[in-house]
């Protein structure tokens, strides 16, 4: 008995393994919400035991670049018909950057993967290893003179976002560095997004729906206190996001 014992705590307790899989496609062409849940539920209906607890990888290769989409929305809206989104496929850096705040990491798009000697398919993927070639961005601030749009989103790789006009509800801004708003911030603003806990934000006025650092955020009824339409610096103390008077 105590030589099995012996023998087990010897062993590693896990073991990482390459495997191909088949997975389920869903190939986005356009986002919003009313037309993709009508879309979904129809498509659904035809077959719903085959969708209950499915992973799906969420192909952006045919959606148009600058189009803005709430994957936390799009998440939600495909678990309630049973789909589980596991990874993103293409899609433009705005796009993959949005996809991993809300916790769905990016694989390569299909012009890579299809590199090897099998066949595509049109409703199923085969996830193998491949080896790719990544360019790191230089290091870059970004600057917006003109106001960022309900729907927009903006995205500032290796760098600080410097906006020098209002961000409008409904928009989104990120950057891997910290954030400027030389106005009322009304949308979303998300800083050191690749994880930079000492990235901050600041704003002229406060009317955020959501303000986030590394990944630790707060809402609207959050930020609703003293500060509210003040100009503010939010930063991290530890875990906890400090909001104080600019």
């Amino acid at each position: 008995m105590q030589d099995t014992e012996a023998a087990l705590d010897s062993e590693a307790c896990f073991k990482l393994k390459g495997s191909r899989v088949t997975m389920t496609i869903l190939e986005l062409y356009r986002y919003d919400y009313q037309s993709f849940n009508d879309a979904l539920s129809s498509t659904v209906s035809s077959a719903p035991d085959f969708f209950q607890q499915t992973p799906v990888i969420l192909s952006l290769e045919k959606c148009p670049a600058q189009d803005f989409i709430d994957f936390i929305e799009l998440e939600e809206l495909c678990r309630e018909y049973g789909m589980v989104p596991v990874a993103v496929r293409g899609g433009s850096e705005e796009q993959i950057v949005s996809a991993n705040v809300a916790g769905l990491p990016s694989l390569p798009p299909a012009s890579i993967a299809s590199k090897s000697n099998e066949p595509a398919s049109e409703s199923a993927v085969t996830i193998r290893e491949v080896e790719i070639e990544v360019e790191v961005p230089v290091s870059a601030n970004k600057v917006i003179t003109t106001p960022v749009r309900s729907g927009q989103q903006i995205y500032a790789p290796g760098g600080d976002l410097v906006v020098m006009a209002p961000v409008s509800a409904g928009a989104e801004i990120l950057a891997d560095g910290n954030i400027h708003v030389y106005g009322p911030l009304r949308g979303r603003a998300l800083a050191g997004v690749k994880g930079d806990n000492s990235a901050r934000i600041f704003c002229q006025s406060l009317e955020a729906e959501l303000i986030s650092i590394a990944g630790n955020y707060k809402v609207n009824e959050d930020l609703q206190g003293s500060l509210w339409k003040q100009a503010i610096k939010a930063e991290l103390e530890g875990d906890q996001l400090i909001i104080s008077p600019l």
